[in-house]
């Protein structure tokens, strides 16, 4: 016995001597037993979605046309096209029809998620919103992807899953520190006992659901008084013309545009004498949306001091409104590209944007 005593101090000595005592070894030991919880294996999942949606409600309030009915980048426009195709049409309709309120419930929405994710606060619930909210797109704008991985709306949706079951496991989290308040306050241990009566643990809770309640209410209000005044704000201060148009502009007499014989195909509803816009208003290198024939979206260029070509806006790959990003157009909903002749730059799309033949008359830019 006494020649192990001796071994082990021997041991300890060494061990001490390499400049690793214990007590650092049993820190490290708990620092990875830590590191082996929900919250901390959660935490990047938390911060991907977290700033993902936070990022796609502010670019939805900040963007002047995402509430704008006439324009073809509006969510108005999108809802009406995505009715055509979605297993929920006439529920996205009737929402069609309040395009204002429903844009700003999603907008709102998707900071009401990522931000209660990013705070730990009412995690679950949150999780529970943002899944509820990448399930609509998927039925919507995503329904017609082929195949369906292409999407990401259903990645998303199932992305959400781990959080709604786990929540944050108080990593970063309001909500654990507000419960951690609580138990103080009730002259409770930090940690739930077996001891702990039933009584008590439904008080904390109760106290921690309102608090939290208030707190996510007080956030809340603020956020979408300063948003909304922020979005219909923009939304009225924007034009019709989607790209600023340099100081000089073309002449009114100037030649119509002539088809190039290419295999673009016409749009349908290319019909003829519609006035589009007077030539004027349109300077070279700019352009015009306006509403094709058919009430679709459609964009009129001015690509040279001679010509006019205009084109649908309905991409090619999925039927989403393209937005015009001079001198060509480009997708926002899976990221097709196309260059100022409609021809496919890149993305998923494979066809180009359908034509609309236009011409000059009077000053005035007419169909056919």
């Amino acid at each position: 016995m006494p020649e192990i005593a001796r071994l082990g101090q021997v041991s300890a000595q060494q061990t001490q001597r390499r400049g690793t005592p214990p007590s650092s070894l049993r820190a490290r030991l708990r620092d990875d037993a830590r590191l082996q919880s929900p919250g901390w294996i959660l935490l990047p999942l938390r911060a991907f979605l977290g700033v993902t949606f936070v990022y796609a409600g502010l670019s939805k309030i900040l963007d002047p046309h995402y509430l704008d009915s006439g324009s073809p980048l509006g969510v108005h426009a999108q809802m009406v096209h995505a009715a055509t195709a979605s297993p929920i049409g006439w529920l996205v309709s009737v929402s069609a029809d309040h395009a204002t309120f429903t844009g700003l419930a999603i907008a709102f929405g998707e900071l009401a998620a990522g931000a209660g994710v990013l705070l730990g606060l009412l995690t679950r619930l949150a999780a529970l919103g943002g899944m509820l909210l990448a399930l609509s797109f998927f039925l919507t704008v995503s329904w017609t992807t082929t195949p369906y991985y292409y999407g990401a709306d259903i990645v998303f949706a199932f992305a959400w899953t781990p959080l709604l079951l786990a929540g944050d496991g108080s990593v970063y989290s309001l909500g654990a520190a507000i419960r951690a308040r609580v138990r103080e306050e009730l002259h409770l241990t930090p940690q739930p006992t077996a001891r702990e009566t039933l009584a008590a643990r439904d008080a904390v809770e109760r106290r921690v659901l309102l608090r939290s309640g208030a707190l996510a209410g007080l956030i809340g209000g603020v956020t979408v008084l300063g948003g909304t005044a922020i979005a219909l704000v923009r939304r009225t201060s924007t034009g019709a013309t989607l790209t600023p148009t340099p100081a000089s502009s073309p002449a009114g007499t100037g030649q119509p545009g002539e088809d190039d014989g290419s295999s673009t195909p016409s749009a349908s509803s290319a019909g003829s004498g519609g006035v589009i816009a007077a030539a004027s208003e349109v300077a070279v290198g700019a352009a015009k949306s306006f509403t094709a024939a058919d009430g679709s979206p459609a964009y009129l260029l001015h690509p040279s001091a001679d010509s006019f070509v205009a084109f649908s806006a309905v991409c090619t790959h999925q039927g989403c409104p393209v937005s015009f990003v001079g001198p060509g157009f480009r997708c926002p909903c899976h990221g097709a590209s196309y260059d100022g002749s409609g021809q496919v730059t890149g993305g998923p799309a494979r066809s180009p944007l359908a034509k609309i033949p236009v011409r000059v008359v009077g000053g005035n830019v007419v169909r056919g």
